[in-house]
């Protein structure tokens, strides 16, 4: 059959449309820049994404608008200035096609990281079925980063925002909901909350791999991961054996009405997971250019058995996380709590203990600037690595942000020690936010240990004179040091006259 040929002309200009069409790309948002967002007030807010090289990228919001050119490899990025709190509106994105990103929000963004303590969710902690009943702030949003170990550093993540309400409470994180409603509460804003935490996991894989290659430190760490990769095919063939037999001896305890034996754990190294650096190349380093007020951190227990390296890798974490956002700021954590199921019941005895050596180490990283502690000693449940009363962490993690942070005259720590000084056989001890000192219970003081150079401890009479306290022994004749509060567990009441307690500490560095 006969078909008319087209003109030359159309046959080219077709040509160049489909080449002009497929060579176009989208402009695309991270997925962090989405409905229900929250932008940070005052410093200029970060918006970002991907575009054709070249492609012109008009934001804005609120009535400020900012334009850029995608560079060579399709990225682009603008800063919306001067944002005022309580500013809502739509986000529009215009490139070669239109992006509306609905119900925005400006206030105060909050990044909310760590392990299981601070991924535990509502619906887990103290006084669930209030707490979610009454969660109905539709000016808090909380962004939860879905877990996403990776290899190499990411450009995005998944996850989503959720405005808080009884529908969606329950499975947020408890301590970032109620440290964001405290301070929704007492500054009247609007509250963002980045929340992007993994159970179980140590502070190296929240830390970039170069930070941790630069450091000799850190060495066995990698060494220690490389030597799981290398190894794994062998560990992987011993634990099918391992989980093949332990299939059989729990068929025969059922059958024999007993309990089954502890199911074998399959090895790491064949993926990303347990991996230095993991964590932080798929769930931080993605979040880096989002522009933040500061952090809140609950983390520590994976690290307990290496408390000396925590003391230096705890406050490296902090300041290559600081670097990544170009940002000098405010990092709060959560000081471990009480725990050890073993140790059931207290004998009240001096004791050598990794968790108070760990929580020693926390406390030692309060020397990094516009850094802040919440302890939590008093909170901690023994035979329960998970406390549930995140409500009280929340608030003391605000506390100190509203008094470091949003400049309000408030105490917001307990009583932190500060020095020691030998006197006739007993030591004095000073401490910062030392007002009011008292026992929190009203009894007597409860969890000081003196020692003499011999090391031996014996539980110690300690007394408050003033803003200082005095702590003898007559079973020490020449004291040499204190310690308080050092145990998985301690028995122990000091506070300041706001009811915060005080760290647990020691005066001396004796290492075990």
């Amino acid at each position: 059959m006969f078909r008319p040929s087209l003109p030359r002309s159309v046959v080219v200009l077709a040509a160049v449309i489909a080449c002009t069409a497929a060579g176009r790309a989208d402009v695309k948002l991270p997925a962090v820049i989405s409905d229900h967002m929250v932008l940070q007030q005052e410093t200029p807010a970060t918006v970002w994404g991907w575009a054709t090289p070249g492609e012109k990228v008009n934001v804005s919001f609120a009535g400020k608008a900012a334009e850029t050119v995608a560079d060579a490899a399709g990225k682009w990025r603008v800063k919306l200035d001067d944002l005022k709190s309580g500013a809502a509106g739509e986000l529009v994105v215009k490139g070669n096609n239109t992006l509306t990103v609905k119900d925005v929000l400006v206030g105060e963004v909050w990044l909310a990281s760590g392990q299981s303590n601070m991924e535990w969710v509502v619906a887990n902690a103290k006084d669930p079925q209030q707490e979610i009943a009454a969660a109905n702030f539709p000016a808090i949003r909380i962004f939860t980063v879905t877990k996403n170990a990776q290899a190499e550093l990411q450009e995005d993540l998944p996850g989503k925002w959720e405005v808080v309400s009884p529908a969606s409470a329950g499975h947020l994180t408890a301590v970032g909901y109620f440290f964001a409603r405290r301070l929704h509460q007492e500054l009247k804003q609007p509250i963002g909350i980045l929340h992007t935490s993994w159970g179980g996991t140590a502070a190296e894989l929240w830390t970039p791999k170069r930070t941790l290659a630069a450091d000799p430190d850190f060495k066995p760490i990698l060494d220690s991961w490389d030597k799981k990769v290398a190894g794994y095919p062998k560990a992987k063939a011993d634990y099918d054996a391992a989980l093949e037999k332990w299939k059989e001896d729990e068929k025969a305890a059922k059958e024999a009405g007993k309990p089954a034996p502890p199911q074998p754990r399959a090895p790491q190294g064949n993926t990303a997971v347990g991996s230095p650096a993991a964590l932080y190349n798929g769930m931080i380093a993605p979040l880096t250019p989002y522009t933040i007020r500061g952090a809140i951190w609950y983390q520590g227990e994976s690290n307990a058995g290496n408390a000396r390296l925590y003391r230096k890798l705890f406050p490296t974490m902090i300041l290559s996380w600081r670097r990544a956002w170009n940002a000098e700021f405010p990092f709060l954590f959560v000081q471990l709590a009480s725990y050890n199921a073993k140790k059931i019941p207290l004998t009240g005895q001096p004791e050598e203990s990794q968790w108070a050596e760990l929580r020693e180490a926390q406390t030692m990283t309060l020397e990094l600037p516009r850094t802040g502690m919440a302890v939590a000693i008093d909170v901690g449940e023994p035979n329960d690595i998970h406390p549930k009363n995140k409500q009280e962490v929340g608030r003391r993690l605000s506390l100190i942000a509203e008094a470091s942070v949003y400049y309000r005259e408030q105490e917001y720590s307990g009583p932190l020690f500060a020095g020691a000084q030998t006197e006739d056989g007993r030591i004095r001890l000073s401490f910062r936010n030392s007002a009011g000192l008292k026992a929190g219970d009203g009894g007597k003081l409860k969890g000081f240990t003196i020692a003499g150079e011999d090391k031996k401890f014996a539980l110690a009479d300690a007394e408050i004179e003033g803003d200082h306290i005095v702590v003898s022994s007559p079973a020490v004749k020449e004291p040499f040091a204190v310690r308080y509060g050092w145990a998985d567990v301690p028995e122990c009441n000091l506070v300041n006259e706001t009811g915060l307690p005080a760290s647990p500490f020691r005066t001396d560095s004796w290492i075990r």
